[in-house]
């Protein structure tokens, strides 16, 4: 087994498009719309289905936002160096909602993002191997 996407509804698909396409830098792998169930699937990633989880953009055409509660916690995406990528992500229009820094009570660097729709985005700082 392997996990194959996570999906995210989202209120206006063309300005999540933008944001995970253009400021977080992923592609747009397929886009289907559903006109008998009014709604349109859109998955974004960094590579390919069949090797990568991606994200799953559902817009229901009649709502324009959704009550996130208090139950999801963030995506989480690795990234060579968190300071740079929040420089990147304000350079690009992005909401860096608390800048690359240690964790509380750890020394792993993190920063959070807030996508359109005001779902969290973790950057966690990865050591590389070159």
């Amino acid at each position: 087994m392997r996990i194959l996407h996570t999906m995210l509804r989202v209120g206006d698909l063309e300005r999540s498009l933008a944001f995970y396409t253009d400021v977080l830098g992923m592609r747009l792998l397929r886009r289907q719309d559903y006109p008998e169930g009014r709604f349109t699937l859109a998955f974004v990633g960094y590579g390919s289905e069949a090797e990568h989880a991606v994200l799953e953009l559902t817009h229901n055409w009649d709502t324009s936002s959704y009550n996130l509660g208090n139950a999801f916690g963030h995506i989480a995406l690795a990234v060579p160096d968190a300071h740079a990528a929040c420089e990147q992500i304000k350079a690009r229009g992005g909401k860096v909602v608390r800048d690359a820094g240690p964790m509380k009570h750890g020394t792993t660097v993190i920063a959070f993002v807030d996508d359109p729709d005001g779902y969290k985005i973790e950057l966690i700082q990865v050591k590389t191997n070159a």
